[in-house]
């Protein structure tokens, strides 16, 4: 006892009396160098392409690459760094940073190149959405960051660009030349510290899509005293429809319930939530707000609306976005500070409006839920989004949701 009493009167002196010393410098590795993401079947054949040290799937839509981190002791915070152009491709499309760690089983590698399949579900649990949830020998991906791209950024960004150049509002003084979003993964590190594979996702249909670069960055703790808590990470669901699965409009009709085990021994567990809504035509789960409600046995653990109204603030990283005029009333200042009023045409950008979760140029930062007093033993999460609607045709209303756990062993 007292040799832990006198540890920590040291761990505290370090701490007060050492300031500059309390971390190591930040490490930064560059994982993906202005990585293209595409549709091009004549370049990336179906199956899995290997190309200079990269791994592609799905025709491109998918680049993979495996890296191992060593295992730190100290305590140590990570963030990851992702940065976009948009390499020709106008549109705003949905995208995924994922880590396949090396207890996943079979992977979408196994899948693309034809060697496995999705371990079968429940039908009536999980209808015919396969690869969303754990099954034998399988493991669903782990969203490091979601992510949505803009309108153009980058490639229509100069201001005599003959597409964009005429878009651009009088509050917009340049058009961005890319877009960056930085998010903390430290809980997620010890996924990295066997081999594991980083992964990014883009649902773009167009042959010259996007460049993506993403850096990983951590910082170790300096103290000897700092050690680096044991996290154990349990995926739970992963909706994004990666490789070989569906738009999932399952939510439309049913709720989703997700059984999960709270091993002996354990401590501070969290579940992180992360939701987007999608369909883009007028009244879509796009521009619709819509309750998300989680429950862990029955109790609801957190019941809120995923929605953006702050969509008018990325402006400048949406230089293809459509504009329409509308009419309105405007009051002005006039000649000779005489205050006068008439009806203008202003302009309003898709990019612009409200939607569920996300806006054209943004990330999504995860939901955090403490799950104080869980006990051991079989519980079960249950995800509601009562007002969602099914897909009509080319109205491709879906939610694209991942949660897992992340606790002390």
């Amino acid at each position: 006892m007292q040799k832990k009493i006198i540890l920590l009167l040291l761990c505290i002196a370090a701490v007060t009396l050492l300031p500059a010393q309390r971390t190591k410098r930040p490490v930064t590795i560059n994982l993906f160098p202005e990585m293209p993401v595409c549709f091009n079947p004549a370049e990336y054949p179906n199956g899995v392409v290997e190309k200079e040290g990269m791994i592609y799937l799905g025709n491109g839509r998918i680049v993979l690459k495996k890296i191992q981190l060593p295992k730190f002791t100290k305590y140590t915070g990570a963030s990851l760094t992702l940065s976009l152009v948009s390499n020709g491709d106008p549109w705003d499309k949905s995208g995924s940073c994922f880590v396949i760690p090396a207890s996943a089983g079979t992977t979408m590698l196994d899948i693309a190149a034809g060697r496995a399949a999705y371990p079968r579900q429940d039908s009536g649990r999980y209808e015919q959405l396969a690869g969303i949830v754990q099954g034998e020998n399988y493991r669903p991906a782990i969203e490091l960051m979601r992510f949505m791209t803009p309108f153009g950024v980058g490639h229509f960004s100069s201001d005599d660009d003959s597409v964009s150049a005429r878009r651009r509002p009088v509050y917009v003084d340049g058009w961005a030349k890319e877009v960056t979003w930085t998010q903390d993964i430290t809980d997620l590190l010890s996924l990295f510290e066997e081999e594991a594979y980083i992964g990014i996702f883009i649902d773009t249909w167009t042959k010259e899509g996007y460049k993506v670069d993403v850096q990983l960055s951590w910082t170790e703790s300096a103290l000897p005293c700092d050690t680096m808590p044991k996290l154990h990470v349990e995926p739970l669901i992963n909706t994004n429809y990666y490789i070989g699965q569906k738009h999932p409009d399952i939510f439309s009709r049913q709720d989703v319930s997700i059984p999960f085990t709270i091993p002996e021994n354990v401590r501070n567990v969290r579940l992180k939530y992360i939701a987007t809504g999608h369909g883009g035509h007028s009244g879509g789960d796009e521009f619709r707000p819509q309750k998300n409600i989680l429950s862990v046995d029955g109790e609801v653990v957190l019941d809120f609306t995923p929605w953006r109204t702050d969509c008018a603030s990325f402006r400048r990283f949406n230089p293809t976005s459509g504009v329409w005029l509308q009419k309105r009333t405007q009051a002005f200042i006039g000649k000779g500070g005489k205050r006068e009023v008439k009806e203008i045409e202003e302009p309003l950008a898709s990019s612009d409006l409200s939607r569920s979760n996300w806006c054209p140029g943004s990330d999504v930062t995860p939901e955090e839920i403490n799950l104080q007093g869980i006990t051991p033993g079989s519980h079960t999460l249950t995800i509601s989004i009562p007002e969602s609607t099914p897909i009509d045709e080319n109205k491709l209303n879906h939610w694209l949701v991942s949660a897992y756990l992340v606790w002390e062993e």
